[in-house]
């Protein structure tokens, strides 16, 4: 009975010594130098962006050009008619349909893709042909009241690529458009900045410095640097089918991990500490507050969040494990820390790395808090055995 106690007792004392051993990555995981630790640095080198494919036989031009078109008509906008002589039978605001269309006086009229002053020679020429008006010239004049959402496509170094939708606006403020605006809107709502913010903002390998914009036939790019130097940027409203191409370095860069007008402000980020003292989630205050943090915000300061750091000497030898993902290879990753060790050496910078949206972080108990088990389980276990030799 008692060379079964003892080796009973000298195995769970291994099996609780050999938890929480270092992760294993795939070579080239990594996408920050903060994430290997410092004896397994690896040098992650940039490389020049390249040029997208898809502005191959497109004109380009500059963008002041494409800055200054005219808006075009979408479904969903707004414009009012205003035809000389007539008493609210023709002139009034029109709503574009979903098609693309808009009925006037029984004529089905097509108005997408065209911009205010083609849009109103065709009214015109519609109404005139009917025999509806006498004269073309300066007889009907169409204003755009208000521009509505549009869809563009993004692509490229986003976390979220794909079509996104841009000024969209509350049915109460429609409501108010349609009513009291006599003619003109400005939809802050549809710009390029908006447009990278949709797609999940830009991330940290974008080079912003040339970002392109495909539109029709024609493209350009543009420096979006400004958003993160605090210098002036150009803005350029978006049209609808617009296409924007954010190409890649292949690294991450520092300054563009921080909340701007082309970054996310905040994101999301997944945390468990079922440790002790705090052995559920809730007593460690984890909620959705919590797993809400600034875009910029590093492994330390979630930490803290998760109520991994601190407490009595034999639990502050805490564990650390982050699950994140490269966003430019799709690779997962994980890193292990000491939570001690990060706070305490003077280094912590080189091993403290950003966290990107959808990162996971998880708690692991102390070294000392895992032998206070193991002496529990073998103190559980051996009792009965105790008192049942005992018995004989």
């Amino acid at each position: 009975m008692k060379k079964y106690i003892i080796a009973l007792t000298i195995s769970s004392l291994l099996s609780g010594c050999a938890t929480m051993k270092t992760p294993k990555n795939e070579e080239g995981s990594y996408y920050q130098w903060q994430q290997p630790a410092d004896d397994k640095k690896e040098f992650i080198q940039c490389h020049v962006a390249q040029t997208p494919n898809e502005i191959e036989g497109l004109q380009f031009v500059k963008p002041e050009m494409l800055s200054s078109s005219a808006d075009t008509l979408n479904a969903g906008d707004i414009i009012k008619i205003n035809v000389a002589g007539d008493k609210d039978q023709l002139s009034g605001a029109y709503i574009i349909a979903d098609n693309g269309e808009i009925i006037l006086s029984s004529n089905v009229i097509s108005l997408s893709g065209k911009t205010a002053i083609e849009a109103e020679t065709i009214v015109s020429d519609t109404l005139y042909s009917q025999g509806l008006i006498r004269r073309k010239d300066s007889g009907v004049a169409l204003t755009i009241t208000e521009l509505n959402g549009i869809n563009i496509a993004v692509k490229g170094a986003v976390f979220a690529q794909g079509q996104v939708r841009l000024g969209d606006k509350t049915p109460e403020a429609r409501n108010v458009n349609f009513s009291n605006v006599e003619f003109g809107d400005a939809n802050p709502g549809r710009t390029l900045s908006t447009a990278l913010r949709a797609a999940g903002g830009v991330r940290p390998d974008a080079h912003v410095q040339t970002i392109f914009l495909i539109r029709g036939q024609q493209w350009t790019q543009f420096d979006m640097r400004g958003a993160i130097t605090g210098q002036a940027i150009r803005e350029i409203p978006m049209r609808s089918g617009d296409r924007i191409i954010v190409p890649s370095v292949g690294c991450l860069q520092e300054a563009l991990v921080r909340p701007s007008t082309i970054t996310q402000p905040g994101i999301r980020v997944y945390l468990s500490n079922l440790s002790r003292p705090a052995n559920n989630n809730a007593s460690a205050a984890i909620n959705v507050d919590t797993t809400k943090l600034p875009y910029g915000t590093r492994l330390s300061q979630a930490m803290t969040t998760a109520n991994c750091v601190g407490g009595s000497s034999m639990s502050a030898g805490r564990k650390v494990v982050l699950f994140s993902r490269n966003p430019i290879t799709g690779q997962s990753i994980v890193v292990a820390r000491a939570v001690e060790k990060l706070i305490r050496r003077s280094n912590r910078d080189n091993e403290d790395p950003y966290l990107m949206p959808g990162d996971s972080i998880a708690c692991y108990d102390s070294l000392a808090m895992d032998l206070r088990d193991v002496v529990s389980v073998v103190s559980e276990t051996i009792t009965p055995l105790i008192l049942f030799n005992n018995l004989d």
